[in-house]
């Protein structure tokens, strides 16, 4: 039996537990490509999730985060949106997060706006996203993020004075090519065609990359999705012999992601790129992420930006959790991101207070033969990069 003493112990000893007596389970609906030809995108990004999970094993206030997640199949604005309004119906999640494709991330943004609830896009590019509801932010990228930079550098480093735009003719394609032409032209440069090609049903490159060819211009900047058609891309390069005529090859990381690297063959070997991640880079926390990533998936297994933006997604939504706890709203949510700063494996990250886009060092890079194996060399920072389209969208 207790005696009086003992009871006023327990009593302090309770009181001193408050986070555990008051842990929750926070849903989070992710919306990720798990099916179809996108599958191998949305698996980048949820084991980016799954090994920050890893690494950091306690969620703040001792809370529990269940992941629901749904298989948008690829670029469905449909089917997104219908599975979005689910998870907040349905589900009654807190926050949405994930999505590949930026056509599915506008569908979801109005559900974001309407009922209020954050939405943490992991990837989708397209540079307006973050203005269709007040409760988005991003810890992906922008394409002009990597394109306007690289526009630049292309005439005053490169020397190059005339070039194709070959890019997927959908948002962030039309984007990608939008910042490269700009600050291209802006810095002296001739842009001698621009080829749009049909998304996502993408037919064979050759004639496309034949007409640049018969143009002679003195590079490519080329966007396509990452994956397989970059894979593709970069094969039908190699084969028509784009590089023999004296035609180099530019563009964003999409171009050659590191989890692809091995099916190109020597194609990228010296090949130009800007982008925000190399799984090749030797900062600390990336060789960090980098080995429970081969723990986890296979010695041959290699994240790519796609599973660092996973990985800086569910860092944001600890974020989220940490001033929250389980009291969430989009008001709160995005409250707790203005102007987080992550030390991620990519590098530096912050959350711009403004735009509520990701601030973030963009990379100039060098594909490389490093002991055999291809590698995205970083040669050059450009830091903490805010997105351009916005920043020009202010100055009007």
């Amino acid at each position: 039996m207790l005696n009086r003493r003992s009871l006023v112990l327990c009593a302090a000893a309770a009181l001193l537990m408050p986070a555990a007596a008051s842990a929750d389970t926070i849903k989070v609906g992710i919306i990720l490509s798990y099916s179809g030809p996108s599958a191998s995108l949305g698996q980048q990004i949820d084991r980016g999730m799954a090994i920050y999970q890893k690494l950091n094993p306690n969620v703040p206030g001792g809370h529990k985060i269940e992941l629901i997640k749904r298989d948008d199949t690829g670029p469905a604005p449909d089917v997104a949106k219908r599975l979005a309004q689910e998870l907040i119906t349905r589900d009654k999640v807190k926050i949405l997060g994930g999505v590949v494709y930026s056509n599915n991330a506008l569908a979801i943004a109005d559900l974001s706006r309407q009922a209020k609830v954050p939405f943490i896009i992991m990837n989708a590019g397209d540079a307006p996203l973050t203005t269709k509801s007040p409760y988005i932010a991003r810890v992906s990228f922008t394409m002009w993020q990597a394109a306007y930079p690289l526009g630049e550098y292309a005439v005053k480093t490169m020397g190059i004075k005339t070039a194709a735009v070959l890019y997927a003719n959908y948002a962030p394609g039309i984007d990608s090519k939008t910042g490269f032409v700009t600050a291209f032209t802006k810095a002296g440069g001739k842009v001698a065609l621009e080829i749009p090609f049909p998304f996502p049903k993408i037919p064979d490159f050759t004639p496309f990359l034949q007409r640049v060819k018969d143009a002679k211009p003195d590079a490519i900047y080329a966007f396509t999705p990452s994956g397989k058609w970059s894979t593709a891309l970069m094969k039908t390069y190699g084969d028509l012999g784009l590089a023999q005529a004296g035609i180099k090859l530019i563009g964003p990381g999409d171009l050659v992601p590191d989890s692809e690297l091995a099916n190109m063959g020597d194609t990228p070997v010296g090949l130009i790129t800007v982008h925000h991640y190399s799984a090749s880079a030797k900062r600390p926390e990336n060789q960090k992420f980098v080995a429970a990533w081969k723990q986890a998936y296979g010695a041959d297994s290699v994240p790519d930006f796609m599973g660092v933006q996973g990985y800086n997604g569910m860092a944001a939504i600890y974020q989220i959790v940490a001033k929250n706890g389980s009291k969430i709203t989009g008001e709160s949510a995005m409250k707790a991101l203005e102007g987080w700063k992550f030390e991620s494996p990519q590098g530096p990250i912050m959350i711009d207070p403004k735009t509520r886009d990701i601030i973030d060092n963009q990379y100039l890079r060098k594909t490389e033969k490093v002991n055999g194996k291809l590698e995205n060399v970083e040669i050059q920072t450009f830091p903490m990069v805010k997105d351009p389209w916005k920043e020009q969208q202010g100055k009007k």
